[in-house]
């Protein structure tokens, strides 16, 4: 099971989790809002508004996540950062199994 972290504008936020979840690339996406970036961006340093989301995948389905994610996503360069879960709940791992359609 993995993790995956990605901001994203909060205008496209809820869009962006319905698509991936209805696309069975990821069991559940929570939505973070309000987070404030400070990044370097373009030789100098910015400062956005955006949203966290945050997916739950199977192993199996990290690289079509990606794939899709990355292709929905209107920035140029998307966070995306994939995180191997160490323990989990059994159940829980088997449902995010179940609803990503992974074997």
């Amino acid at each position: 099971m993995r993790v995956v972290l990605c901001t994203c504008p909060p205008d496209k936020a809820s869009e962006l989790a319905e698509r991936l979840v209805g696309e069975r690339l990821a069991a559940c996406v929570n939505v973070v809002p309000g987070l404030t970036s400070v990044y370097w961006w373009e030789g100098k340093v910015q400062k956005g508004g955006e949203s966290l989301l945050i997916l739950k995948t199977p192993a199996l389905r990290v690289e079509a996540l990606k794939a899709r994610l990355l292709q929905l996503h209107p920035y140029s360069v998307p966070e995306f950062l994939a995180f191997e879960v160490a323990e989990r709940h059994g159940p829980y791992a088997d449902w995010v199994r179940r609803e990503a359609n992974a074997p």
